[in-house]
């Protein structure tokens, strides 16, 4: 059955999504003209993860998926792979969304850890088959380490910032319906 969504899940997506494009534009803008020796983490795939683990309904996979396939083309990555290893990640965290709410953070880090990890080696192994380029090891390691890393702060920055926090047990929205 359709559910029809409120005005404050409208403005969760709105935020995401400027969010995204704000994360997206500072990657692109270059910040030094040498090459650097490491990669930053990637802070769109933590936000997203963050998002979808603690509120699930302000970041449809739909969003999820133009976003990410938006960003396979900006960065010049094979269209589509990295977007699927993410939306099929983040529809697995969508699925245990009510086992997160019960969660210690270690646990959720321990999972979004796993998910992270698991993905960046499929995209690795995906292009080493393909014989398309790749970056260094080095690189990728350095960035999904960084991202792993960096993931309890997006957390926190996501509660204070954008109000993003986990759904009590029962919690109901605001038309009455189980969140």
């Amino acid at each position: 059955m359709a559910e029809r969504t409120d005005g404050k899940t409208w403005i969760g997506r709105g935020v995401f999504v400027l969010l995204a494009f704000v994360l997206i534009v500072f990657d692109l803008v270059p910040l030094d003209m040498r090459p650097s020796l490491w990669a930053a983490p990637d802070l769109l795939l933590a936000a997203t993860l963050a998002w979808v683990a603690r509120k699930p309904r302000h970041v449809p996979v739909v969003v999820i998926a133009g976003i990410m396939l938006m960003t396979d083309f900006l960065f010049m990555r094979p269209p589509g792979l990295w977007t699927a290893l993410v939306v099929i990640l983040t529809e697995m965290i969508r699925r245990q969304h009510r086992d997160f709410r019960n969660m210690p953070l270690l646990v959720e880090w321990g999972t979004v850890t796993f998910g992270i990890v698991a993905i960046t080696l499929v995209n690795r192994v995906v292009l080493a088959v393909v014989m398309a380029p790749q970056a260094p090891f080095a690189l990728a390691l350095i960035e999904m380490v960084g991202t792993i890393a960096i993931y309890p702060l997006v957390l926190v920055a996501a509660h204070f910032a954008f109000g993003v926090s986990r759904a009590a047990p029962g919690e109901l929205g605001s038309k009455g319906q189980a969140i």
